[in-house]
């Protein structure tokens, strides 16, 4: 795996578990919050919320196109960003990825020196 590729595995990674926790927490919260009293904070936190989906999106397309991976896990990865805390699971599967990559550059990498 290039450095490019590890990087947008790494963004990806960064910005899934606050997506995961964005809207469960913050919006659920933000949602109680209006109805139990006069602060009415769903507008900014939906925005919030919307800004790391949309940074969310734009990674996967990137670790898509850099990382030639099938639609399938594509799909896959876009499905759990919309289920609430889908990308904590998600995540637990990049760190899973970008570990195996690690071992695997390390091997070539010894493959190479011997």
């Amino acid at each position: 795996m290039d450095i490019k590729t590890a990087s947008a595995l790494h963004r990806l990674r960064l910005v899934s578990i606050p997506e995961a926790l964005s809207f469960p927490a913050l919006l659920i919260f933000g949602s109680l919050l209006s109805r139990i009293s006069d602060v009415n904070l769903v507008m900014p936190l939906g925005m919030l919320h919307g800004v790391l989906f949309t940074l969310y999106a734009i990674f996967l397309l990137d670790v898509w196109n850099k990382a030639k991976w099938p639609l399938k896990k594509v799909a896959l990865f876009f499905l759990l960003a919309v289920i609430p805390f889908g990308g904590l699971y998600g995540d637990k599967l990049l760190k899973r990825d970008e570990s195996d990559s690690v071992i695997a550059a390390r091997a070539r990498k010894e493959e190479a020196a011997a």
